[in-house]
């Protein structure tokens, strides 16, 4: 055969490169790292009085956040509760803080007046007594109504979870696992078409399904394999990981790896905490000190497991509940409202 012309030899270029555009793998949609805290009771704190401090300077819990990195706020919502304060109203107002500081923010949807987990998940007292029917039109028309007050007020989310830790389903008996998926699916689309029926024309925030097996392998693949037999669009797998409840680091390792060969979606542990005081350890030998710096030892842990997930599908880490005002074991402040070390984790990767 004889030697390729110029022109030829363009072609040939021009060809295999038109070739790698049409068969190069597409990236999923981008999602910055979310390092992230539910904070839904730091207002109600704050408006108690507390005064939350870092190294003995006070300052607004949102802003020492902020501070230390912190780029999401995770809030949850009741329907109508009785003596949690985290109605419709209250959640806006918080959200309406954190966006003044740049925060983004995922709405937590519980679907209940009172705490939704997986031991519970009471359908709120406005829906008793309605049909399957009945209650899927009522999850559309009420998240659509709570989407549509969220953007009116300036404060749509970027991401929604509708339900919380739904490993045994929600809105009992009704949507009950393992008994009722079928149900469970139509009332999580529900929720979902409620999003996209509220948000109108603004972007459409990130969904997730949150359930609470951050280290048990067999249990999440159970769940999420019946889960997207349905066919209903998500973008998020969302996790919660207590070491004491849901196994060890290496536990986790093994799921996060599964989740992103397996599911091909990002994964964000939305839900991670330890205690700053001796509880779920007293009687056994324990990963981390309980403690300050034990607390700080695991979150760093945890962040680093998160962030060598494979194909980049670890997009980020949520302390859950950190300024109650109350203390706790779970807090990141100590008695006299200043911060401890937890705080700082992600300052060496956020500070120039």
């Amino acid at each position: 055969m004889g030697t390729m012309s110029e022109f030829e030899r363009i072609g040939l270029v021009v060809l295999l490169l038109f070739a790698a555009l049409v068969w190069a793998p597409h990236p999923a949609r981008g999602l910055d790292y979310a390092i992230g805290a539910d904070l839904s009771f730091l207002k109600q704190a704050e408006d108690r009085g507390t005064q939350f401090k870092d190294n003995d300077e006070v300052k607004s819990g949102l802003q020492i956040f902020r501070d230390h990195g912190y780029n999401w706020i995770r809030l949850r919502l009741f329907h109508t509760p009785t003596r949690l304060p985290n109605d419709l109203e209250y959640t806006i107002a918080l959200a309406k803080e954190a966006k003044k500081l740049g925060f983004k923010f995922l709405l937590n949807y519980h679907y209940s007046d009172t705490w939704a987990d997986p031991g519970k998940q009471y359908i709120p007292k406005a829906w008793e007594g309605m049909s399957h029917d009945e209650l899927v039109d009522a999850v559309f028309e009420y998240t659509r109504d709570t989407i549509i007050a969220f953007k009116d007020a300036g404060v749509m989310p970027q991401m929604v979870q509708p339900g919380n830790e739904i490993i045994n389903g929600m809105l009992w008996p009704d949507g009950k696992l393992p008994g009722n998926w079928d149900n469970l699916a139509e009332l999580l689309k529900a929720g979902i078409d409620g999003v996209d029926a509220g948000r109108g024309s603004t972007d459409r925030p990130l969904i997730m399904i949150h359930i609470d097996q951050g280290g048990n392998k067999k249990r999440t693949k159970t769940f999420f394999d019946k889960w997207n037999s349905y066919g209903i669009a998500y973008d998020i797998i969302g996790q919660s990981y207590y070491p004491w409840w849901h196994g060890t680091l290496l536990d986790l390792r093994e799921n996060l790896i599964f989740m992103a060969n397996e599911y091909q979606k990002d994964i964000i542990m939305v839900e991670v905490a330890y205690n700053c005081e001796p509880a779920e350890y007293r009687k056994r030998p324990a990963p981390f000190p309980e403690t300050p710096e034990g607390q700080r030892q695991f979150l760093d842990e945890v962040h680093r497991l998160v962030l060598s997930t494979p194909h980049n599908r670890g997009k980020g880490v949520f302390w859950w509940e950190p300024a109650t005002g109350r203390g706790g074991r779970r807090t990141m402040f100590d008695r006299d409202g200043n911060a401890m070390p937890v705080i700082t984790v992600f300052d060496k990767f956020t500070r120039r």
